[in-house]
């Protein structure tokens, strides 16, 4: 496995969470049963930034928590032959640091938590998994409890 972590802001500890994403993304391939022969990258912004991918990518003209690139649009995809053919790539996540504060502190819990959970879903998403209709977001959401959960707590 091989993550690239990306910090587009000054004056973040953004590499501390270098290993709770490998825990995560090693927990989460096992999970899904994915190899775990991959390579993706973080990328932590800001809400200016990813208000401007937000509105150029996908059109909304507002920031968002987080948001990913992957290359492979679904499961189906992943579980092809087309990995082999793209070798390992999963793609992009990235984050938005403001965001993560902000809803820490809404929700009550830890940054960490909140960095972390971001990181989980939008590998996820990388992986092929999305919440468009309510027996995938059931799926998607079950998977982020059950790998996060005993990791960091609530």
């Amino acid at each position: 496995m091989e993550l690239t972590l990306v910090n587009e802001l000054e004056h973040t500890d953004f590499e501390t969470y270098e290993t709770d994403f490998l825990y995560i993304a090693q927990k989460t391939l096992e999970k899904t049963q994915k190899s775990s022969d991959v390579v993706f990258s973080v990328i932590l912004v800001d809400d200016v930034r990813i208000h401007e991918i937000n509105r150029e990518y996908r059109g909304i003209d507002r920031p968002t928590d987080v948001i990913t690139f992957a290359l492979l649009d679904d499961k189906d995809e992943y579980e092809s032959g087309m990995q082999e053919e793209l070798e390992t790539e999963l793609g992009d996540v990235f984050i938005n640091r403001d965001a993560v504060f902000r809803q820490a502190e809404e929700y009550g819990h830890s940054v960490r938590r909140e960095m972390c959970f971001l990181f989980t879903h939008g590998l996820l998403h990388l992986l092929g998994y999305d919440h468009m209709n309510e027996q995938d977001e059931r799926e998607m959401f079950g998977l982020q409890k059950e790998i996060l959960d005993d990791y960091i707590p609530r």
